[in-house]
């Protein structure tokens, strides 16, 4: 995966909390979506072992104590698409801005207008409209503030602690799954979820969704032109798409519960789907560009 040497970054779409506030509680708000890509498995994984507990309500706002909004080094350093190539933090502004980019268009062509999300990178902890979390909640989209929360120490945990082969694509696959709950939240579909779990529960329907459309986006990287008129991505191979599948079977409940819990699957407890299902989803966005093709929610076989 390639950016456009030339292509201009906009690192306002992204909030800089590091270096500040690491150790804020663990106390997220599941409700309205819930968290991302890994958020609610690492979240149920966890919880088993006394490393979560959950809050009964979202009212905890802002930044938490010390930490302070800092883009000052990213805007200096993340400038354009070559920046992008040779440094991590400014590959992931990139990744960021081409997904907006593409649903900013999509919505568009639609008649409806996208609201672009705000990423928070930070370390350690963080307060959100949802309630405080730690590092070891995952990545996530918290609908309340309509913002995306991510330790970018997590993509390396996906290559360690789930054996996941990794890869810039692999890691835009989860900023793009996040970034399909924003697009759940704006159209609705949040609201279809309730707080069950198992395999044909909401929560499930609702990461799969955002699964297809993290395919969706993928297949329109390429193509989807930035502010200089020109896609800022330029480069997808068939191993970065290899990648991104690899990550998706890597965190199905499945998977997960069997590796990385008490080596039993128990499939009332599932809130992502399975790692067949996750794959399919992806697949199904990628192979055919379309987000009418993920009604995960109409759908009688998820796979």
């Amino acid at each position: 995966m390639r950016f456009d040497e030339d292509a201009g970054l906009d690192t306002s779409e992204v909030s800089d909390l590091r270096g500040g506030g690491g150790g804020i509680g663990g106390r997220v708000a599941l409700g309205g979506g819930g968290l991302g890509v890994v958020g609610v498995v690492i979240y149920f994984l966890l919880s088993q072992f006394g490393g979560v507990h959950t809050s009964g309500s979202a009212g905890l706002t802002g930044l938490g104590s010390g930490q302070q909004v800092d883009n000052s080094s990213l805007s200096q350093e993340c400038r354009t698409g070559a920046d992008a190539n040779r440094n991590h933090d400014c590959a992931v502004v990139a990744i960021i801005n081409s997904i907006q980019d593409y649903w900013s268009d999509q919505f568009a062509r639609s008649g409806k207008t996208y609201r672009k999300a705000t990423t928070n990178f930070f370390n350690g902890g963080v307060r959100t409209g949802c309630g405080s979390a730690t590092s070891d909640t995952g990545p996530f989209y918290c609908p309340a503030d309509s913002e995306v929360y991510i330790d970018l120490s997590f993509f390396s945990e996906l290559r360690t602690r789930f054996g996941a082969q990794g890869g810039t694509f692999a890691e835009a696959y989860v900023l793009a799954h996040e970034y399909g709950h924003h697009v759940q939240n704006l159209l609705g579909a949040s609201s279809r979820v309730g707080n069950g779990t198992g395999p044909t529960s909401g929560s499930v329907r609702l990461e799969l969704q955002a699964d297809c459309y993290a395919g969706v986006w993928g297949k329109h990287a390429t193509t989807t032109p930035a502010s200089s008129g020109k896609p800022l991505i330029t480069n997808v191979t068939q191993d970065d798409v290899n990648r991104a599948l690899d990550t998706a079977s890597r965190i199905g409940d499945d998977y997960i519960q069997k590796n990385l819990g008490n080596g039993r699957v128990d499939t009332s407890q599932f809130t992502h789907g399975t790692s067949a299902q996750r794959e399919k989803w992806f697949n199904t966005g990628y192979s055919t560009g379309d987000p009418a093709r993920c009604d995960t929610f109409g759908a009688k076989d998820l796979g």
